[in-house]
């Protein structure tokens, strides 16, 4: 993997902004930032020339003049947030596959699985509302490194997930996935429903998960 320079703290505010929220123009970003237009552009092109920030020609929905652009990260830019410590992840698999085959890799994901859903249930224990439990879910899967954020969705919730900190041992590796929805729906209940709607492997920007009461 190459090796990506860290960027200013404004640079970063920038990148992080992109990565929440997707495409953006530059006065966009300014406004929620609480900064000038000019400032951000002049960040995008700095990042631009760096590789990590890519735009296209924003749709103009019938109105005259210049196209604004819209701006976005790119996959280099995932090397400034959390990893979950890529090359090793992805060596270890490799050779636990080769030393155990599938089953045995299998069977240690299983594991895996049993441990999160155990954490995830006694940080949920107490939650008496749906809200409240995909609100706590998110901020657990954001201590992680997700950048996840919970967010209504008519009468139930999208958790959604702007990264992926274990995206290189997912791709490696796609039990790891497999079994996200088994951990959300163990901890959050039977009757809950849950759907992944985007998945970042897929080539989506990023995951997110509809979540609503089977009772509705």
């Amino acid at each position: 993997m190459t090796d990506v320079t860290k960027p200013s703290e404004a640079k970063h505010a920038i990148l992080d902004h992109l990565k929440r929220r997707g495409p953006s123009e530059a006065r966009g970003i300014a406004s929620v930032l609480k900064v000038t237009p000019m400032a951000v552009r002049q960040h995008l092109y700095a990042l631009e020339d760096e590789g990590l920030v890519s735009f296209a020609a924003a749709p103009r929905h019938g109105e005259r003049g210049r196209p604004s652009k819209l701006w976005r990260a790119e996959a280099a830019a995932d090397a400034l947030f959390a990893d979950a410590h890529a090359e090793l992840s992805v060596e270890l698999i490799g050779n636990i596959r080769q030393v155990f085959g599938e089953r045995g890799l299998d069977k240690l994901i299983a594991k895996r699985t049993q441990q999160q859903i155990a954490a995830y249930r006694a940080a949920l224990a107490s939650a008496t509302t749906l809200k409240e439990k995909v609100k706590r879910l998110a901020r657990l899967r954001s201590e992680a490194g997700y950048m996840a954020e919970a967010v209504q969705d008519g009468d139930g919730f999208l958790l959604i997930e702007n990264h992926c900190p274990i995206c290189r041992a997912a791709t490696a590796c796609t039990g790891l996935c497999r079994q996200e929805l088994d951990v959300f729906r163990a901890a959050l209940g039977r009757e809950i429903v849950i759907k992944r709607t985007d998945h970042i492997l897929a080539g989506a920007r990023r995951c997110a998960y509809s979540i609503h009461s089977e009772k509705l």
